[in-house]
């Protein structure tokens, strides 16, 4: 008798688990394909960086490497060189030890500003575009009583990055501040000797056409 109560009552437990798995399951493929494709990227990056299986350092860092960066692996080099050294310089005035997270901050900030047009959701509740997000992440530092100067670091070295790199050049009489040096090129940039090799447009000579009308026949 008792054993047969055990066994309804695993049966029982097993039939909801199925109609709760069946009705998830449903919602779930009901879902739009982009709303679905989303969501399912939200879950998965989430659980990914709560099981430290990657950090927002490896996230932003793939995604600067991968987009503005790509076949550029020197001058990437290079902007962790700088942004090293800048943050050591700053660490002195404000007595930090561990800028691991100023170095997120700043990565954050080049790829927002690099990627003005996409819209970004911050758990829901705000909608903002990407060059908004250091901003959104210093607010909620605030709100959860962190420091602030380590984001205010990462923030102003990304922006001294930002202005030497994509808005100094582009002005009257402007010119490109930061030089990869030439030794990091060969070791990184192997793929120009490639005769295939195409070079991104910044990297040929003359640069972009910047204010020039298209040539059309």
């Amino acid at each position: 008798m008792a054993q047969e109560m055990v066994w309804r009552s695993y049966l029982s437990r097993n039939q909801s688990f199925s109609m709760a798995y069946q009705t998830f399951r449903q919602e779930y493929l009901h879902m739009p394909v982009v709303t679905r494709a989303y969501t399912t990227a939200c879950v998965i990056t989430t659980l990914a960086v709560q099981l430290d299986l990657v950090s927002p350092f490896q996230l932003y860092c793939r995604m600067l490497e991968e987009e503005s960066f790509r076949g550029r692996t020197a001058d990437f080099v290079m902007m962790f060189i700088f942004g090293g050294v800048c943050m050591i310089i700053f660490a002195f005035f404000v007595n930090l030890l561990f800028l691991g997270h100023a170095f997120t901050i700043m990565l954050v900030y080049v790829w927002s500003r690099r990627n003005p047009l996409i819209r970004m959701n911050f758990f829901g509740l705000l909608n903002f575009q990407a060059p908004y997000l250091p901003w959104v992440l210093l607010g909620f530092s605030v709100l959860l009583g962190n420091a602030v100067w380590v984001d205010l670091i990462g923030m102003a070295v990304g922006h001294i990055y930002y202005f030497a790199e994509d808005v100094f050049p582009q002005q009257v009489g402007g010119f490109r501040i930061l030089k990869t040096p030439h030794i990091l090129k060969v070791l990184f940039d192997s793929n120009t000797d490639d005769p295939d090799y195409t070079p991104l447009p910044e990297d040929r000579p003359g640069g972009f056409n910047w204010g020039q009308m298209p040539n059309i026949q």
